[in-house]
């Protein structure tokens, strides 16, 4: 038997093996149903991750910074299993979660993505998260990572499996799609019930200019579509907010392509107003 040892201080008694996902069920099925991931002894782990030893424990739902991590994570495999299926002869680079979402760089080679294939992309990674897909890891050797990935031709990944040991490579397969990755992930794709992918990027490869240039889409997903309504409501009220489109309403200042989109260039009254400000800082002798 191990012991572990809840936030509230809690201890209680499960067989070696057992899951944060069991631990949570013994609590309320309730709560196991929202349970994303799992912090062990100070790590995010997979809540389908076995606990062979005493641990503290933490579980970890949409309300955790951790959990929406884990969420969006999930959520960006999820984007790349539509993507594999719709254009099967992509090579996938990374696909982490960010503060407020996640992407995945992607080369499409000659093909250029529009925004009419990001509703194609949304409605089938709609269709694939309803199946419930289970998330699963598997340990592998670098050998079998580099045989996989050499012939899938996925080169960027046999690019980041160079730098790696036998001992610390996973893969982890939903559905159709298998990747690279660390980890964790959510039990199933069946708890992301909203998605919208926002945004079309470039990125280089590394974030280095000598390398190739790749196609990054963003997006974000939540557990229900009522928190999606409250997410588009927000990035409207941004928008009339934003200060690119006040200061062009209010006649302060423009952009140019052939500057730059960076880089306004001010206007007679936002040239003005700026020299106004600065001379209120002067006063005030700031710096």
């Amino acid at each position: 038997m191990i012991t572990i040892t809840l936030p509230d201080g809690a201890q209680k008694e499960f067989e070696s093996g057992v899951t944060a996902l069991d631990v949570a069920k013994s609590i309320s099925e309730g709560l196991a149903r929202n349970v994303l991931a799992a912090e062990v002894n100070g790590v995010v782990v997979d809540a389908f991750k076995p606990i062979d030893t005493d641990a503290s424990l933490k579980l970890l739902t949409w309300t955790n910074d951790e959990g929406k991590s884990t969420f969006w994570h999930s959520s960006a495999h999820l984007m790349a299993e539509a993507i594999q299926e719709l254009f099967p002869d992509t090579k996938f680079a990374i696909g982490p979660p960010i503060e407020r979402g996640f992407y995945y760089d992607i080369d499409l080679g000659d093909i250029k993505i529009t925004e009419e294939d990001l509703v194609k992309i949304e409605k089938l990674m709609k269709e694939k998260a309803s199946k419930k897909s289970r998330f699963e890891r598997k340990a592998v050797s670098k050998a079998d990572a580099i045989t996989y990935f050499t012939e899938k031709h996925d080169p960027y990944k046999l690019e980041l499996i160079e730098n790696l040991q036998d001992g610390s490579i996973s893969f982890y397969t939903q559905g159709d799609f298998t990747d690279l990755c660390r980890g964790p992930h959510i039990p199933n794709t069946g708890f992301i019930k909203a998605i919208k992918l926002t945004n079309i990027a470039g990125a280089y490869w590394r974030g280095d200019e000598k390398n190739k240039m790749l196609t990054r889409i963003y997006g974000v997903t939540f557990p229900s579509n009522k928190e999606l309504e409250e997410y588009n409501i927000m990035m409207e009220e941004a928008k009339k907010r934003d200060h690119r489109k006040i200061g062009k309403e209010l006649e302060l200042f423009t952009f140019s392509e052939k500057v730059g989109q960076g880089l306004p260039m001010w206007l007679p009254k936002g040239a003005m107003l700026r020299q106004r400000l600065e001379n209120f800082c002067k006063r005030l002798n700031w710096k």
